[in-house]
C-alpha cells in the first residue's frame, strides 16, 4: 500500500471521529451539558447551598416530598449565572443548572434592570419574584417556552399567594443556556422561568417522582 494512500485514509478516519463520538446518544450529550453547567458553582455559593441542603432534606420528610432531589434557587447570585440547582440528595451535589429569571418589578418586563439586587415581594401584581419554599405542583400547558409548565404552591408566608399571582415554572426562550455575566438575564413578572433546554431535563426529572419535588427559592 503506497504511503500517500495510507495517509489519507488516515486523514478520512480523523475527519469522522468527532461524528463518531456525538452518535452515543442524547444521554452522552445530556451529561456533558450538565457537566458543563456546573462549573458555575464557585466555591461561596457551593457552601451557601450545602448550608440549605439539611433543612431542605428534612422538610422534605416532614411533608413526604421527594427525598431524591430539589430545586435550590440562590436568589444571591447575579442573574447572569446559573442559580438555579438541582440538588440529589443521595449524591449531597448538584446535578445540573442553568439561568432563572426573577421579577422585574417596576421596571420595564424582560429587562435586566435588578440583575444583581432582585426585590421581593408576594404582593399581587407587584411583578416581583416571592421567596420561600415552595411544592411543585401538577404539570399542565402553557404558552411559553416549550408548552409545559408546573403549578407552584407557595408554603410560607413569603409565598403563600402565589398561586393566586399565577407564580409558575415555565420555560422562556428569552433565557439563555449560557451565562451572561456582566449582564444579566431578561427578568418576568415574578416566575422563576428557565431556559427551554434546561427546563427539559428539569422536566424529565420531575415526572420521574413519584412524590412532589420542594423548590426552594432563598436570598440569604
Amino acid at each position: 500500500m503506497k504511503p500517500n494512500f495510507i495517509v489519507a485514509l488516515f486523514g478520512i478516519a480523523i475527519l469522522f471521529m468527532p461524528y463518531c463520538d456525538d452518535t452515543k446518544g442524547s444521554n452522552s450529550t445530556l451529561y456533558k451539558e450538565t457537566a458543563d453547567s456546573l462549573k458555575s458553582i464557585d466555591s461561596l455559593n457551593r457552601v451557601l447551598l450545602l448550608s440549605k441542603v439539611g433543612d431542605a432534606l428534612q422538610f422534605s420528610k416532614d411533608r413526604s416530598f421527594s427525598t431524591n432531589i430539589c430545586c435550590l434557587i440562590n436568589m444571591q447570585v447575579h442573574s447572569g449565572k446559573h442559580r438555579f440547582y438541582v440538588w440529589d440528595f443521595n449524591k449531597n451535589a448538584a446535578i445540573d443548572s442553568g439561568l432563572v429569571s426573577h421579577g422585574c418589578g417596576t421596571a420595564p418586563w424582560s429587562g435586566e434592570g435588578s440583575a444583581n439586587n432582585p426585590i421581593f415581594s408576594n404582593v399581587p401584581d407587584s411583578h416581583l419574584s416571592s421567596l420561600g419554599k415552595y411544592k411543585i405542583g401538577s404539570r399542565a400547558p402553557s404558552q411559553w417556552g416549550v408548552g409545559i409548565k408546573y403549578n407552584l404552591h407557595g408554603l410560607e408566608a413569603t409565598n403563600n399567594k402565589a398561586l393566586e399571582r399565577y407564580i409558575v415554572f415555565h420555560s422562556w426562550e428569552s433565557i439563555g443556556d449560557y451565562e451572561t455575566f456582566p449582564f444579566g438575564s431578561p427578568e418576568s413578572w415574578g416566575c422563576p422561568a428557565v431556559s427551554n433546554a434546561f427546563f427539559l431535563r428539569v422536566d424529565t426529572l420531575l415526572q420521574a417522582e413519584a412524590q412532589p419535588v420542594l423548590m426552594w427559592i432563598f436570598n440569604e
